[in-house]
């Protein structure tokens, strides 16, 4: 029998409380690791153990089972964010703990740029690498230099340097398993009130910019969070259409000749295509808000699948196996999860 409430803490361990989906059953155990240190211990103690572990974050990029945990669940506290200038460059040291935003606000609180573009998005810094968290034009790994995790197949903490995590598009080798937990991470950026030349189409009209010419980046932060707000994208208490776990689908990296007609079309290389699930999703039949029930689409954006209030995880994943068989019967193209499942498939 699990038990719903840490009785160290007093929290409540059932992982609705603890997901921007509020869904997700009760854990077996759960622990606050308030430090560093506390972290490897309980991961450490529980691998001697042979006790399953879910190391948690903010929770903005998870789907949990109804039946919950039946494990040690860690939910990562320790925060920490520093600085070494060398010149025109500096690299941040963050804890795995710190809400990526407020990392977001330091870097600019010290007049540098680099990561403006990626304001806004929810969840803690550990989380960043693991799945290349991306958005407007940016990604994660145009910024990390190094890793510092626990190796849980080798017991010690080790450094993972950029190549070693081996990035890709919302992915790394840090993603699908469970060898390394992130401990921090280290971010080099450049000291400049101007941003890189803004990539994206949307942000770039937003700015009043042609697109590849620089901002101030305490503008495009603005926009950014503008843009983000308007797609039910920022957590926020009062906007129902952000209980969600962000973009639920991943854009799909095609053959171009397998990239339906009309969608829209960003090259890769290599003769691959990168196309918008929310294109195929929309083109599929199911338009913003679509669903009539506890689970449904966001009324802002396709990507978002929402819960409504009285969901359960199963009612999610029956939606969202609907909209994605959908886009496979009108496309034949299979679109890729982006959160992490726990307990469950799809």
């Amino acid at each position: 029998m699990l038990d719903p409430v840490d009785s160290t803490t007093g929290r409540s361990a059932v992982l609705a409380d603890h997901t921007t989906i509020r869904l997700g059953g009760p854990a077996q155990r759960f622990v606050w690791a308030a430090t560093r240190n506390d972290l490897i211990d309980v991961v450490r103690t529980a691998d001697d153990a042979r006790v399953a572990v879910l190391v948690l974050g903010g929770g903005s990029n998870l789907i949990v089972a109804d039946a919950g945990f039946g494990g040690t669940v860690v939910r990562v506290a320790h925060k920490g964010i520093s600085f070494d200038h060398d010149g025109e460059r500096a690299v941040m040291h963050v804890a795995a703990g710190d809400s990526w935003d407020d990392v977001v606000l330091a870097g600019l609180a010290e007049g540098l740029a680099g990561i403006e573009c990626l304001s806004g998005i929810p969840g803690l810094a550990g989380a960043t690498p693991i799945q290349n968290v991306g958005a407007y034009g940016a990604e994660v790994s145009q910024v990390v230099t190094a890793v510092q995790a626990f190796d849980r197949a080798a017991r010690r903490d080790v450094v993972l340097s950029a190549a070693d995590c081996r990035f890709g598009y919302r992915t790394s080798a840090l993603k699908g398993g469970d060898r390394y937990v992130v401990l921090g991470v280290d971010i080099e950026l450049r000291r400049d009130a101007m941003s890189a030349p803004v990539r994206y189409a949307e942000l770039a009209s937003s700015l009043g910019i042609e697109l590849g010419e620089p901002a101030p980046v305490v503008d495009v932060r603005a926009a950014v969070l503008a843009l983000r707000s308007a797609k039910g994208m920022l957590i926020d208490p009062l906007d129902p259409d952000s209980v969600s776990a962000g973009s639920f689908f991943t854009n799909p990296v095609l053959p171009a000749a397998q990239v339906p007609a009309g969608a829209p079309a960003w090259p890769t290389g290599d003769g691959l295509v990168k196309t918008s699930a929310a294109w195929l999703i929309e083109q599929a039949g199911f338009g913003r808000g679509f669903g009539e029930g506890p689970v449904g689409l966001s009324r802002k954006h396709t990507l978002a699948i929402v819960n409504r209030g009285g969901a359960t995880t199963a009612d999610l994943l029956a939606f969202a196996a609907a909209v994605k068989d959908g886009v496979a019967a009108r496309f034949g193209v299979v679109l890729d999860v982006e959160p992490a499942l726990v307990g469950v498939t799809l």
